[in-house]
């Protein structure tokens, strides 16, 4: 029998702490806190890897949703935080293009630089802002995850396309996490076991 449908969902104990967040987070280091805090909790719950990425109105601070990598129990490669956030956003949010006509400034928010398909994930979504807690090859040397080959001018290629960097926010508070999870013996998975 062939599929013809996929569904991807955040895990219980997410919907449950979305349920009680406040509604609005008016400072990027509030963003960042909760983002950081379901990145700890998504491997603590067993429920994916280290990574969360949030979306929020950039100017009012209003929460549209947190999403957590889902990629070992969604058996799906592609589901990574950012790709949750964005495309639950979206669903939320009805509509493909997060920066449309008459819409508020969308800003992405993530415990570290999106590896090289969230990089494109954040160029199609129609964010205006882009906040990372940290941009250097700290998270996968501590965590031994492979992030992909990115552009060497990625940077600019943001701001060519409308998207404002804010990065090196947090970074500390996202690495103790990271090496948290890399005592804990959790899996670390990449693209055929990184062979």
């Amino acid at each position: 029998m062939s599929e013809s449908s996929f569904t991807l969902s955040l895990p219980a104990w997410a919907i449950e702490e979305l349920k009680q967040m406040p509604t609005h987070l008016p400072t990027l280091e509030e963003r960042l806190a909760a983002v950081i805090r379901f990145s700890r909790l998504n491997f603590e719950q067993n429920t994916g890897g280290p990574f969360a990425a949030g979306v929020f109105e950039r100017d009012s601070g209003r929460l549209v949703v947190i999403g957590v990598n889902r990629v070992v129990p969604s058996n799906c490669s592609s589901a990574h935080a950012e790709v949750m956030a964005l495309s639950l956003a979206q669903n939320i949010l009805n509509t493909y293009d997060l920066g449309g006509e008459g819409m508020p400034a969308h800003q992405l928010v993530v415990n570290w630089r999106p590896c090289a398909m969230c990089y494109g994930a954040v160029i199609w979504s129609g964010i205006r802002s882009l906040a990372i807690a940290g941009e250097g090859p700290e998270m996968e040397a501590i965590t031994g995850f492979d992030e992909g080959p990115i552009h060497p001018q990625w940077e600019q290629e943001l701001a060519k396309r409308g998207i404002e960097l804010i990065a090196n926010t947090m970074k500390e508070e996202s690495l103790v996490v990271a090496r948290d999870f890399a005592a804990s013996g959790s899996l670390v998975y990449n693209g055929r076991l990184g062979g």
